[in-house]
């Protein structure tokens, strides 16, 4: 691995991480009353462009870290449509 491979890889394993807290919260409280639905449904279409862009450049940091957080989004925002 490169340098801009170690690069995308650190950033791509902090930004996944930096998600977990708040995903377990939600998920272990169900409250999803600070969460705000038109933010998370824009983060969670983004996260999916993101993997696509990733599949479609073959980069497997940006593929493993955004399809990780796309599955997490997608559960905090069904989440969000069924408890709120």
């Amino acid at each position: 691995m490169n340098q801009i491979d170690w690069i995308g890889t650190i950033a791509a394993v902090l930004t996944t991480a930096s998600f977990f807290p708040q995903a377990w919260h939600t998920f272990r409280t169900r409250d999803v009353s600070g969460i705000s639905l038109g933010m998370f449904g824009l983060l969670t279409v983004g996260v999916g462009m993101w993997t696509v862009y990733g599949v479609l450049l073959e980069a497997w940091p940006i593929i493993i870290a955004n399809t990780i957080t796309l599955t997490l989004a997608l559960m905090i925002l069904l989440m969000k449509l069924r408890y709120r």
